[in-house]
Formats: C-alpha cells, sequence, structure tokens
C-alpha cells in the first residue's frame, strides 16, 4: 500500500503525495513499534498494557506552534501558517525523531478531539517519518481493553479535523494579534483581545452594569403559620406555612407595609378552611453524565474548584493513576467532551452495580438515552465517567490526593445516578380560605409539600442549584388534609422584601452562559477565563467575577471599533462555520477569507480612529514617606498599586493595602490586609502588613476573634459568612457573620 502525506493548498483542499510503505495493516503493529501520546503520565500507563514490542514516548504537547514574536499567517489570500518548533521543544522533537527512525511503524495516540486530531498531524510533519507507516489511534478512556482495541483499529490522520482546527487557531491569531497592539497603543502594553475572551468580558461587563443600573423596589409577603386541628390537645402539633395566594380572586400587590397590616388587621378574628387538595404523583429524571461544562459547573459549585483546576484534576484522573498491586490505570473518560452519550458495555457494567448496591428495583428496565441540546455537540464522542463503575470512590480513596478523590466522587456519583431509576415523589398543593367566622373568605392562601414515595437516583446524587434556587423535593410534607377541613391559625408572618439585581457571574454560571449562546469549546472554557484574570479584566471575589475599570475600559473600545468580533451572535456563528469545517462542509481557507476582508478594514479604521485612553489615578489620603507628595491609586500589570505624584522624580511605589480592620493575630502588630495572587486566577487572600518581616497568610477573611474550643483565630467563609475555626482538625462552627452578636 502507499503512504500518503497530506498538506492543504491555498484552496483549501487536502493534497495528497505518494511515498512507498509497508502494507497498511494492524497486524504491522507490535514489531518494534513506537507509540506517540502527550504526556509522561499517558506514556507510563499505556506502556503497562502494550508491552513488549512497543516503545512509548511522551511529545509533552504540542510540538509545533506559530511565532509569539510575529503574526506567523500569510494574510494575502492564502492563510498559510507558519508553524516553528518552539525552542524549548526542539530537545523533544530530535528525541522523537529518532525514534521514529528506528520503529518500524508510528502510532500516533493523541487525545480524541481536534486539538488531538491536530497534535498527531504536527508530529508526523515535526518528525519527519519518510516512507514509515504512520497512523492514528484514538480511545475515550485510558484501560487495557480500550488500548488494545484502539491498537487494532488504526487509521489516517483526518485532515477536516485538522483543518478544523487550523482554521481555529489563524482565526485567533488573526484577531489577537491585529487588535492587541491597538489597546497596547491606547491604552496600555500587556492587554489582548481574543475571539471568545472578549465575549466573555462583555458577558460579565454587561452583567456588572446591570447590577449598578438596578433600582430595587420594596415588597411584601404575608404567610399564614398554620396547624391541624387535634382532638388531642395535648399531642404536639406540627404547623406549616401558607404564602398569601389571591384577594378577591385577584393576585395582591403588596408594595408596602401599609397595605401588607390592612390585611393582617382584616384576618384579625378570621377563619381559616381548606377549599381543595391537589395531589400528583411526579417523576423526576436523573441528570445526563457529565460533560466538560457541566463538570465543570457541578465542581464549581459543590466542590469550589474553579474551572481550571477542575482540568486539571480531571486529566490526572484520566490519564492514570498509580492504584498498587493494579499498577497505573485511567478512572475516567476523555474529559473534553461536549457529548453525552454512554458505551453499551459501561451501560451494563453500570446496571450490575446499581442492582448489587442498592437492590434489582433501581435498575430502569432500559438503559436511558440522553441527548445534548446544546449547540454543536459532538455526539461521536462519550460523556465523561468512571472507567470502571464497579471501583467506587471508597475502593481508590487510599491512592488518590484529597481534591482527586472529591473529583472521582463527584464523576462517579453522577454517572451511577444517570444510569438509576427517576425519583417518585407526590407533590400536593393546598388552597385555603380565609375570612370572618360564617362570613364570605376573600384571601386564599396556598401551602405546597412533597413526598419521596421511591427515592431513585437520589440515593446516590442529586444535581447542585445555582444561586439559592429552591428544589421542589426539599420542600416539607404536608400534614393529611381534606377539603372543608378548619385550620388553626398560630400567627400571620408579614415580611418586607426587595428586589435584587441579577448575580454576578461565578466561573461554573459563566461557562454555563458561553455554552448555551455556542461560544467556545469544552476546551476554551478553563484558559479563557484564567487569560482575563491574568490581563486584570476581571477580579474573582467571594467566588464571582467582577471586572475591573481596565476590563471596562477595554470593552467599551471593543465594542466601539470591533462591534462583530464581541458579538455573541456573530460568535455562535463563526463556531458553527469551524464545525462545518470539520464535517467537510467547508473549506477552510474561503471561511478565513470571508472573515478577513471586513474584519481587517475594521483594524484600519480603527488605526485612523481610536484615541487613547487615559485611566484616571484615583487620589488618596497616603503620603509619600521619601519626597512628601500625595501618593494615588494606579492600574498596573498585577492590578492596583500606590505610586508617589512626583514620578519621575520620585518613583516611590508600593502595593496597595486594602485594610479590613482587624490586627495581624500572628505578629500582632501589622493589620490583616486584602491580597491578590499574582499568577492565575487573581485570587483574593488575607496576609500581614508587615510581611515579609511577619509571614502570616489566609485564604479566608480572619475575624479577629479567637475559636471557644482550640484557641485558633475565626474566620469567615463562604457567601454567606459563616464562622468556623481555621484550625482543620476543629470542628467549631459559629453563626454566619450577619446573624453573629
Amino acid at each position: 500500500m502507499v503512504q500518503k502525506s497530506t498538506g492543504t493548498t491555498k484552496a483549501g483542499k487536502t493534497t495528497t503525495k505518494k511515498t512507498s510503505s509497508k502494507k497498511s495493516t494492524a497486524s504491522t503493529a507490535g514489531r518494534n513499534t513506537l507509540v506517540i501520546v502527550e504526556s509522561p503520565a499517558k506514556a507510563k500507563t499505556i506502556s503497562r498494557y502494550l508491552g513488549r514490542g512497543y516503545v512509548v514516548k511522551a511529545s509533552m504537547g504540542h510540538v509545533r506552534d506559530l511565532p509569539k514574536s510575529r503574526m506567523g499567517v500569510q494574510t494575502d489570500d492564502s492563510f498559510e501558517p507558519d508553524y516553528l518548533v518552539p525552542r524549548d521543544k526542539s530537545k523533544v522533537v530530535k528525541e522523537l525523531r529518532e525514534s521514529v527512525k528506528s520503529a518500524k511503524s508510528v502510532l500516533l495516540a493523541t487525545d480524541p478531539d481536534r486539538e488531538g486530531e491536530a497534535i498527531a498531524w504536527h508530529l508526523k510533519e515535526a518528525t519527519q517519518p519518510q516512507d514509515k507507516l504512520v497512523q492514528r489511534i484514538v480511545f475515550q478512556e485510558i484501560t487495557p481493553d480500550a488500548i488494545r482495541e484502539a491498537v487494532k483499529a488504526p487509521r489516517e490522520i483526518n485532515m477536516k479535523l485538522v483543518e478544523a482546527q487550523q482554521a481555529r487557531r489563524v482565526l485567533d491569531r488573526l484577531v489577537g494579534y491585529e487588535i492587541s497592539p491597538l489597546l497596547w497603543k491606547n491604552v496600555k502594553r500587556g492587554l489582548s483581545a481574543g475571539r471568545v475572551q472578549s465575549v466573555a468580558l462583555r458577558l460579565i461587563v454587561e452583567r456588572e452594569r446591570e447590577i449598578n443600573a438596578f433600582v430595587s423596589r420594596e415588597y411584601w409577603s404575608l404567610d399564614a403559620e398554620l396547624a391541624k386541628r387535634e382532638a388531642n390537645q395535648r399531642k404536639k402539633v406540627k404547623t406549616f406555612k401558607a404564602a398569601l395566594n389571591r384577594v378577591n380572586g385577584e393576585t395582591p400587590e403588596l408594595n408596602d407595609e401599609a397595605q401588607t397590616m390592612a390585611i393582617v388587621n382584616a384576618l384579625d378574628g378570621a377563619e381559616f378552611q381548606v377549599a381543595e387538595v391537589r395531589t400528583k404523583e411526579t417523576q423526576r429524571r436523573p441528570a445526563a453524565p457529565f460533560t466538560t461544562s457541566t463538570l465543570q459547573q457541578e465542581a464549581s459549585r459543590k466542590l469550589r474548584f474553579p474551572v481550571r483546576r477542575t482540568m486539571q484534576i480531571a486529566q490526572e484522573l484520566y490519564e492514570g493513576v498509580d492504584l498498587g498491586k493494579e499498577g497505573s490505570q485511567g478512572l475516567i473518560t476523555y474529559m473534553r467532551t461536549d457529548s453525552t452519550n454512554i458505551a453499551a458495555s459501561a451501560q451494563q457494567r453500570a446496571r450490575e452495580v446499581i442492582a448489587e448496591r442498592h437492590g434489582a428495583e433501581y435498575v430502569p428496565e432500559r438503559p436511558p438515552v440522553y441527548t445534548r441540546k446544546a449547540k454543536g455537540a459532538q455526539e461521536a464522542h462519550e460523556a465523561i465517567r468512571p472507567t470502571d463503575p464497579a471501583r467506587a470512590p471508597e475502593v481508590v480513596q487510599q491512592y488518590l490526593t484529597p481534591q482527586q478523590f472529591r473529583l472521582y466522587k463527584l464523576i462517579w456519583q453522577r454517572f451511577v445516578a444517570s444510569q438509576m431509576r427517576n425519583a417518585i415523589f407526590d407533590s400536593t398543593s393546598v388552597d385555603i380560605d380565609a375570612g370572618k367566622p360564617g362570613g364570605p373568605k376573600p384571601y386564599r392562601f396556598r401551602a405546597t409539600g412533597s413526598v419521596i414515595k421511591f427515592p431513585g437516583f437520589i440515593a446516590v446524587y442529586r444535581e447542585g442549584r445555582d444561586d439559592d434556587e429552591v428544589d421542589e423535593i426539599d420542600r416539607d410534607a404536608l400534614p393529611v388534609l381534606t377539603a372543608g377541613e378548619l385550620l388553626d391559625l398560630t400567627q400571620l408572618l408579614p415580611e418586607q422584601h426587595f428586589t435584587q439585581p441579577p448575580p454576578r457571574f461565578t466561573e461554573a454560571t459563566l461557562v454555563k452562559s458561553l455554552e448555551e449562546l455556542g461560544i467556545g469549546r469544552p476546551s476554551t472554557y478553563a484558559p479563557t477565563i484564567a487569560t482575563l484574570q491574568a490581563r486584570n479584566y476581571v477580579v474573582v471575589d467571594q467566588r464571582r467575577l467582577s471586572p475591573t475599570e481596565l476590563g471596562e475600559v477595554v470593552i467599551d473600545l471593543l465594542i466601539k471599533h470591533f462591534a462583530a468580533i464581541v458579538d455573541a451572535q456573530f460568535t455562535s456563528r463563526m463556531e458553527d462555520e469551524l464545525d462545518d469545517i470539520a464535517s467537510g462542509q467547508r473549506a477552510w481557507v474561503p471561511v478565513m477569507r470571508d472573515f478577513y476582508g471586513p474584519f481587517h478594514e475594521s483594524v484600519e479604521q480603527a488605526e485612523q480612529q481610536m484615541t487613547r485612553v487615559k485611566i484616571a489615578d484615583e487620589p488618596t489620603d497616603e503620603i509619600c514617606e521619601k519626597c512628601g507628595r500625595p501618593m494615588v491609586i494606579k492600574l498596573g500589570k498585577y492590578g492596583r498599586f500606590l505610586a508617589c505624584t512626583g514620578f519621575p522624580e520620585c518613583r516611590n511605589a508600593r502595593p496597595l493595602l486594602v485594610k479590613i480592620g482587624v490586627k495581624c493575630p500572628q505578629c500582632h502588630e501589622g493589620d490583616v490586609v486584602e491580597k491578590r495572587t499574582r499568577k492565575g486566577r487573581q485570587r483574593i487572600f488575607y496576609g500581614c502588613s508587615r510581611y515579609p518581616e511577619c509571614d502570616f497568610t489566609s485564604w479566608d477573611k480572619p475575624t479577629g476573634e479567637r475559636c471557644p474550643v482550640c484557641g485558633d483565630i475565626l474566620v469567615e467563609t463562604g457567601k454567606d459568612g459563616t464562622i468556623k475555626c481555621r484550625n482543620n482538625d476543629c470542628h467549631y462552627k459559629g453563626e454566619p457573620l450577619a446573624k453573629a452578636s
């Protein structure tokens, strides 16, 4: 058979050139076969499975990329990329070339997505295999059976997927390298713009402005605390609440205290009588097994993991963990996926596990099927699941780090629950009329409750909720009530409320919004959020994303001069076109032409029209200790800092210390101040103002009080202000800060 080396022409079509090769059959594998993967951990695990006759090497990720110092893309209508081997990869590539020379055949075992396909192609181009048989193998999990099956079914590199990934890379390079210099010139150096990144920033900024423009409105609610009338007056009666639902058949408007108290007064001495009881059986289906975005969201909600950390830990679980006598084993399937498909063999194994652990009644009649509604979902992939459902979290806990265990447990529970029977519960709604005894009853109250009849999947797992959403299943059961029954009023409960603005994004809710809008792909969410924080466009406070002044300045410039680039619908359409390239419906170069013409025109206009933005310095009461001039707050690479107004004569500058009103519990001299990490997520932490003389730090906010149990410091944690002891071995937990005396 003839081996084909594949490339692309200026028209974006695939070309091939013929070179002699040995017969392309799976039977050639195993006789001095070189297998190339991305990481050493993956190489170690796969090497154990393949045994003699195979040599497994790691490429350490990408081996070729566009140059950093220049555009690296021909914009003369061909859009040909100029790939280079980075300097830090030259040694790896040299070693791989030598390994390829000594091998009879080569199997490229990179990840089973577009980026993995592109890495495989780059490996082939960089190692120059010439007359060697070079093939591609893919697998969704790193297990002995999956690897052996993959080796039996090698294929050619899929150039449609390669071109789709190449188009994405070129598109992002064009956007980033043509817009970023304008931001350097007109705002400050070190800034960047990106096709997905800038849309994400716009979502965050617009949410912040919506919050700032929000006008809170007062409103009231009125609940009645009621109880059944019991014949035995000594019996303790359980009360329940019913909310005012109608007044004279109309929805009540309780806009202020006067309106509410008028109803309270009218109900003085009123009789409460059950008007109608409605009970229906409800079934709830379990959530689908994890995709990348749903894993990131749930790990953020339940484990408080940032998106990037979730992906790092998932990568470790996928590539393999040493399980003692079992050796290195991949514990989960590939973690970059937007599909909810499950292999039939994994479903059967899960059914066996469910029957063994919970009973046959928890196993559905047939394995459930989940379909994806997200735009552009690639159904050929598989969902994230444990490679062996029988490998329960407690079985492998001793071999995992605490964070690995928590994430594996989450993935295992979600998958097993997804294969279980629906939860069944009775939902009850009771209408209760109130009015003067013997007279009309114009006031209608409504109570709701639920009772679980069969827990089903809830016995294993329940999906988390965003922003204090109430789950219907969590409603308390109501007492058995019948129409016409009179109830005792315990008390009326008027309560004042104020409408709330929409919440700031968390990493989880931002990922959810990006996915719903069809922006980005599973592999882009984590680096997008990390870049926003690294550029100081957003900061994280109490797990919420807030834009900085710099972020708002940048997005305003981008909206003014590059409206299409930061438009969610436009970006979503580009994702669709990239999908069309992957499926072979479009050639990638014409797509680039259609985009680049109008885009470059807008760049040229912006070069003429964009004016420099001076971000105003913020005055302070601080005085420069070197020259006596006032100090101001400036915005720098790592956020805000104090600088002398005498610059450049006086170059004094120091970190901006945000005091929280607590003395350092370690040295008792300095103040506890708010700080931010310089790398990654720009997380807030707390430290001593006397650093480096005093090295006190804490991720949680110190309260200034000591633990009454062990004497360590008390800290505020969580969005509800819960007070706990810093000492993890002490289980003291106080009231939320707002309620503490």
